[in-house]
């Protein structure tokens, strides 16, 4: 698969039956903004970051949530997590060595470009460069090894709860960010699979309706600012993470479909839903 990553942090649609047109990634956003508030015009902006529970008609599943976060299922996962970050290598260092003021306030930035690799950048991938640069073992077999995904995204959680309170700020400003952009709206708009279906047919389209299995479908606008979460019950790479009342909180999308991707696909896969843009 080639790079999706940049394509939701900001992008933009008419409708979600309308065919990608070619256009600036500002007036994507403008657009795609548009179509939520248009679609749900008594949801604050703001409140998209809680999902599906700021949905008009959800308000079952928002008192369950609430109720739910009264004893938040992500504290065990956030704290494993925490402890990750912590743990000096045996060279002394730590995680937060790796990343600019010390892993703080950063997580809002990605995915990002690299120049350097010509490549999309993912936490993830950056938390895993990190350990093999202080000749750590990396987190590896993910599509197989069920433990490695868990501990990876509790990390991941963590590191994104440093980020608490700031905003989705994506920046493409590069060609290559533009090019890795457009290739991530084209896959968003591509129908695939049983069903034949887009991802902006579930997110946009059906976007607060059951779908089946008695779980109706969250907006694009501020999706994934739930990831990663706990999956109780399911053999998810998300699972024992942190779930969407804390991330949904804290703001800062993680922009990924969750680390269950084997190592080549992490490098190249990046999302399939949309972030809560600025």
């Amino acid at each position: 698969m080639k790079k999706i990553l940049l394509l939701l942090a900001v992008l933009g649609v008419t409708a979600g039956t309308m065919p990608a047109a070619v256009a600036d990634p500002a007036s994507d956003l403008k657009q795609f903004q548009a179509y939520f508030k248009k679609k749900f015009p008594t949801v604050p902006f703001d409140e998209y970051a809680n999902g599906l529970y700021a949905l008009p008609g959800q308000e079952v599943y928002r008192d369950q949530w609430e109720l739910i976060s009264e004893f938040p299922p992500y504290e065990l996962g956030l704290s494993l997590g925490k402890k990750m970050w912590d743990k000096p290598f045996k060279n002394g260092k730590t995680f937060a060595g790796c990343f600019k003021n010390g892993g703080k306030d950063i997580a809002q930035g990605y995915p990002y470009w690299d120049e350097a690799s010509q490549q999309v950048r993912t936490a993830e991938m950056d938390l895993n460069a990190c350990l093999k640069k202080n000749g750590e073992p990396e987190f590896t077999n993910l599509d197989k090894d069920q433990g490695a995904r868990v501990k990876l995204a509790q990390l991941t959680a963590y590191f994104y709860s440093l980020s608490k309170g700031q905003r989705v700020k994506i920046d493409l400003s590069s060609p290559g960010a533009v090019k890795a952009y457009e290739e991530g709206k084209k896959f968003w708009w591509s129908r695939r699979g049983q069903l034949n279906f887009a991802c902006a047919n579930c997110h946009m389209d059906l976007a607060g309706k059951n779908f089946g299995g008695n779980q109706p479908l969250s907006a694009a606008l501020g999706h994934t600012t739930a990831w990663p979460i706990p999956r109780p019950g399911r053999r998810s790479a998300s699972n024992g993470a942190v779930s969407k009342p804390f991330i949904s909180a804290i703001k800062p999308a993680t922009n990924r479909c969750a680390p269950s991707l084997t190592s080549t696909e992490m490098k190249d896969t990046i999302t399939c839903s949309c972030t809560k843009p600025t």
